[in-house]
């Protein structure tokens, strides 16, 4: 595996510890700042809306050579992230939030340009090593920062993210080799692959899909703890079995999708959420099936996003640092509305629980925009080789 690849992964992984870690240390960061669960929920969505507003940046700094690029969004990740950890208070927490999502979607979109160029075998397989980053946050990141957050303070979790981002600007550096810019097809030639279905048939399978798992992993720490009946320090053991979860989900889609149309795979995995989110919200309350089907979700998760982000690139001729950075943008954005979906839910009066209930709708409408882009690209779409 080429080390530069693997910068990359440390990037994303710091980038998992700073999104999802958020989950694991809601209550605290409520307790800790003087505000309710809901509020201290809008952490995820100002999260969510700095990705949305910064990957469009990615236009301005279309001429950019690659490599410079990814080092100038590693040294925002460090930024963003220390802001978080010295925040005072609840909006000064939030507004560092927001800072920190900025460059997060850059780097995926940006990312995924550089592992196609760097691939030796499969692109969706070079592809899934960056994001694999990301999974392992969610095994080890996010549960180490969890028993952080529980035994000396959640300020740290953000330390780690911005540590790690400092670590993956020293790999980039030392191991990335010179990537020209991608040619210049100027400012409406980033718009032009627009015009075609495809992209948004991609675009409503990562904001439907992602969105269907997110209305209750948003939640997932009240629910294990105050529905199941979790102790509080069962939240490290269970956020790494979510994170395991992420792993095997992004490694066997990515594998899948190098051997089957990347559209048929991520379809499938949507329906699939279908049953686990209304089993999710049934079985609530019996500890052991609540932690297998969380396994569940968040591979599921990541099988829906991994190969879209690939799947992106080859629908996108022309935009295609632009067209990579509008994935990020739909999964946060489906991220942040998830999330004030959940909230809403449950303000609503309908129990800790009920933000699986909305994934349920999300997810057939998620399926049903990628069976259709597989139905319209199966005779001219081979799987990646």
């Amino acid at each position: 595996m080429k080390s530069s690849l693997i910068a990359l992964a440390i990037g994303t992984f710091a980038l998992g510890v700073a999104e999802f870690a958020m989950m694991g240390i809601l209550s605290d960061v409520a307790r800790d700042t003087g505000v309710s669960i809901v509020q201290a929920g809008h952490l995820i969505s100002a999260y969510a809306a700095g990705v949305a507003v910064g990957a469009p940046g990615l236009i301005l700094l279309r001429r950019m050579p690659l490599k410079r690029l990814m080092l100038l969004l590693s040294m925002f990740i460090v930024a963003g992230n220390c802001a978080a950890a010295l925040s005072p208070g609840y909006y000064t927490l939030l507004i560092s939030r927001f800072v920190a999502g900025l460059p997060h979607g850059a780097f995926f979109g940006a990312g995924a340009i550089v592992c196609t160029r760097l691939a030796t075998t499969g692109a969706a397989s070079a592809v899934a090593v960056m994001i694999g980053g990301m999974t392992v946050a969610n095994v080890i990141g996010v549960p180490v920062a969890t028993m952080v957050a529980n035994l000396v303070s959640w300020r740290l979790t953000f330390g780690i993210a911005a540590f790690f981002g400092l670590l993956a600007f020293l790999g980039i550096r030392i191991y990335m080799p010179y990537l020209a810019p991608l040619p210049d097809t100027g400012m409406k030639g980033q718009f032009r692959f627009l015009r075609r279905p495809e992209p948004w048939l991609i675009y409503a399978g990562v904001f439907f899909g992602q969105a269907s798992v997110y209305t209750y992993f948003s939640y997932i720490e009240p629910v294990m703890t105050t529905v199941a009946h979790f102790p509080q320090a069962s939240m490290t053991w269970i956020m790494m079995v979510a994170g395991c979860g992420m792993v095997v989900g992004n490694i066997m889609a990515g594998r899948l999708s190098d051997r089957h149309p990347a559209a048929l795979v991520t379809a499938v995995e949507a329906l699939l959420a279908v049953g686990v989110m209304a089993a999710i919200y049934f079985c609530s309350s019996m500890k052991v099936p609540l932690v297998v089907l969380s396994f569940v979700a968040t591979a599921l998760l990541f099988g829906i996003g991994g190969p879209l982000q690939y799947l992106i690139v080859k629908y996108a001729r022309g935009g295609e640092m632009l067209g990579g950075a509008g994935i990020q943008i739909a999964f946060n954005v489906s991220n942040a509305c998830a999330a004030a979906l959940g909230g809403a839910a449950i303000n609503m009066g309908w129990g800790t629980a009920s933000p699986a209930l909305v994934g349920i709708p999300c997810a057939v409408i998620g399926s049903a925009a990628l069976f259709i882009l597989y139905s319209r690209t199966r005779h001219n779409d081979a799987p990646a080789h």
